[in-house]
């Protein structure tokens, strides 16, 4: 039963500490918001990555950086509004 406890309580420190990992109640908007930053995320930290994508779209590494910073903002769109389940 001790094991159990522990198990879940580590789960539930990962879910608070990283926000992508979800839990039960994560809707599709918010997954895939996450998975949307960290996508965008990983481009800006990976200097190759970037200059690729400079280079394909022939845009300067500063206007990619700048795009990509600003599609982190609300890259799925604004969410949804929650039905009321009562």
């Amino acid at each position: 039963m001790g094991d159990r406890y522990n198990i879940h309580s580590q789960l539930e420190h990962l879910q608070s500490k990283y926000v992508g990992t979800g839990h039960a109640d994560t809707t599709k908007w918010e997954w895939a918001t996450n998975i949307h930053r960290d996508t965008c995320a990983s481009y800006l930290g990976h200097f190759d990555m970037l200059n690729h994508i400079a280079l394909c779209e022939n845009e300067s590494k500063a206007r990619v950086k700048f795009q990509l910073l600003k599609k982190m903002v609300q890259p799925c769109g604004p969410p949804h509004e929650k039905i009321d389940e009562n």
